[in-house]
């Protein structure tokens, strides 16, 4: 009977190790380059953050998918001309992004990274007119990412918006991200 218990427990036990191996969790943070791109406006782009979730699903020794739950400001700053008066209007709109990520594994350490991000917005600061900003955005995104160590990484990504800010413009969204991370 304890040979049987202990033979169990060292089953359940490799298990557990292999399902460490195959899905781990962590968070992110980091810094946004934003801007918005169009022929519609011409802008300067604004400093911002992000910070949330991330997981990471080893589907093989090269391939893993990347499914993240973030919070990211973007926008850009803007001159508003109304005849005579022109006004700088700085845009920041706060988003719920989830991009879902394939990552290549080119060596041990460096990753490359690619795929869509589906995005809520949550708030709007100086938007283009009142209630005009789309509520929903679509982007790819893609970067390459630095293992320093099995649990912290740094991840370099740009997200080029496929989906316009507000309908009426044809402006979209494009961020560069400066991220650190802690896989669990």
């Amino acid at each position: 009977m304890a040979q049987k218990t202990v033979l169990f427990i060292l089953i359940f036990l490799s298990g557990w190790q292999i399902q460490a191996q195959i899905l781990k969790f962590g968070i992110k943070g980091g810094v946004n380059y934003a801007n918005f791109t169009g022929k519609d406006i011409s802008s300067d782009a604004i400093t911002s953050f992000h910070f949330g979730a991330t997981a990471e699903l080893r589907l093989s020794e090269k391939l893993a998918i990347q499914p993240e739950l973030l919070y990211s400001t973007v926008g850009a700053n803007y001159d508003n001309t109304l005849g005579d008066i022109t006004k700088e209007i700085k845009s920041k709109l706060g988003y719920i992004a989830i991009p879902v990520l394939a990552k290549i594994n080119l060596n041990r350490s460096i990753t490359l990274e690619a795929g869509p991000q589906f995005s809520f917005l949550m708030s709007k600061k100086n938007e283009f007119k009142p209630g005009d900003t789309n509520s929903y955005e679509t982007a790819i995104v893609a970067g390459l990412g630095l293992q320093l160590t099995n649990s912290v990484f740094i991840q370099a990504r740009y997200g080029f918006g496929l989906s316009k800010v507000a309908e009426s413009s044809n402006v979209k969204n494009a961020v560069g991200q400066l991220s650190l991370g802690f896989l669990l």
